[in-house]
């Protein structure tokens, strides 16, 4: 791992911080709060600066200060003995479940309600880990857009999410959410269930999650773990029904998310068009130049494939096929996570939390520098990379004039131990402070 890199001229810095702004400053209309960090580290700019103010107005960061500088009726929090970094984005989170043993039966006793209100802790405790921003790829009934809907009217406190509702996929495939079941209970969800049989399938799909208020789409063109099919990598959906789901999602303003572990799915999602290939489980290098050649983005998700692949030992916590799967895929992941990285592949940061969980997304962190990624190149793909995935560049992702007031904070160096990513002691998001001193702050 790299050590930090503090740069003696610093006011050169100062003036990149400035200059690299891609969005005004919030005009100031509120009292300001100043953030006293002992450094600040932007993984947009690739070096860590010495003691710093940061100046917070109106949910903005104002500007970047010296050390001293002093603001009259400004609030001030001590953050000398910490690093501030940016608020961090999980791009691949399920916030409203978390597997375990019960996971199977309970989707015969749980209404969506359950599943929305386990939601609301879920998301809390992302929000406390340091993630202020996440893309949920996936729920059960939709329950993801009330979640997410809850979080901006401020009714409850959680990161900012932009989501995928339901999946998208075929009859039988990783996204139905009736396999396992017996034939009357099964039935056929259809497209306003995500279920889809063909091009013409895939627009009323996309249609339908436009209706229902999704933020981007998820199409699910291969098999997958933990469903209850046999195979994990199988190709699911023809280039035909992908190439008709990413269009249909363009004419929406809609990014579009695939999972995909087998090696021809990711050849055909790529080649239908879509911004990310999650997993990415038996990638070949074919596959990885096909990502750079299509400016692919690439979400690893190394932190369920471990998970899964442990549990998988576990008698009874996952039915048969799904261990087996699990043992298969899991352990691969780290390996295809490595590789692409040294091919040059765009990679973002997600987690998959919610196949293990929720609160622990930072272990990723550990996972990508085990992989071969140096430790600021594994912050970048949570901050800079993973806002370019999400179309939001702007606005997240950077510690910089005018962009959001999502400002995390962890005792020490994490460059020179990424293991402090997992000991989050300040979380502020659009310039409320949920925790501080390492404690929870009940914000409203």
């Amino acid at each position: 791992m790299k050590s930090t890199r503090v740069l003696s001229a610093a006011a050169l810095l100062l003036a990149a911080f400035a200059a690299g702004a891609e969005a005004p400053p919030a005009p100031a209309t509120a009292a300001p709060v100043l953030l006293r960090c002992g450094h600040v580290l932007d993984p947009a700019r690739g070096g860590t600066l010495d003691a710093r103010t940061l100046v917070v107005a109106d949910g903005r960061i104002r500007s970047i200060e010296a050390a001293g500088y002093a603001l009259p009726g400004a609030r001030e929090v001590d953050l000398a003995r910490s690093t501030c970094l940016p608020g961090l984005i999980d791009a691949h989170v399920h916030l409203t479940m978390q597997f375990g043993p019960t996971t199977y039966s309970d989707r015969f006793r749980l209404d969506p309600a359950d599943y929305a209100i386990r939601g609301t802790l879920y998301a809390r405790r992302t929000l406390l880990a340091g993630f202020t921003t996440v893309r949920n790829l996936g729920d059960i009934a939709n329950e993801s857009i009330a979640l997410r809907n809850a979080i901006n009217s401020g009714l409850i406190e959680g990161p900012r999410i932009y989501t995928a509702g339901e999946p998208i996929g075929s009859t039988g495939g990783h996204a139905d959410p009736t396999d396992g079941f017996r034939m009357d209970l099964a039935g056929d969800p259809g497209p306003l269930r995500g279920i889809i049989d063909s091009p013409a399938d895939a627009w009323k799909a996309v249609r339908a999650h436009y209706k229902l208020g999704a933020d981007v789409i998820k199409i699910m063109p291969s098999g997958g773990v933990l469903d209850e099919s046999a195979s994990g990598d199988n190709p699911q959906m023809t280039l035909e029904e992908i190439r008709a789901a990413v269009a249909a999602a363009r004419d929406y303003g809609y990014r579009v998310a695939a999972h995909a572990h087998g090696a021809e799915a990711i050849r055909r999602a790529v080649l239908g068009g879509v911004d990310s290939i999650e997993h990415g489980t038996f990638m070949d290098a074919n596959d990885m130049q096909l990502m750079k050649r299509h400016s692919t983005w690439y979400v690893p998700t190394i932190t369920a494939g471990e998970f899964v692949a442990e549990m998988a030992k576990v008698p009874g916590y996952y039915p048969p096929q799904v261990a087996a799967k699990a043992a298969a895929i899991g352990p691969r992941i780290m390996d295809t996570a490595g590789r692409a990285w040294r091919a040059g592949v765009r990679i973002a940061f997600g987690t998959d939390a919610g196949v293990f969980p929720h609160g622990e997304n930072a272990r990723e962190f550990v996972y990508l520098t085990q992989a071969g990624m140096p430790a600021l190149e594994a912050l970048r793909t949570a901050t800079v990379n993973a806002a370019a995935l999400l179309g939001r560049g702007r606005e997240l992702g950077r510690l910089a004039p005018g962009y959001r007031a999502d400002v995390i904070a962890v005792d020490g160096d994490p460059l020179a131990d990424i293991r402090r990513m997992q000991r989050v002691s300040f979380v502020m998001k659009d310039g409320t402070v949920y925790r501080q001193d390492g404690r929870a702050i009940m914000a409203r």
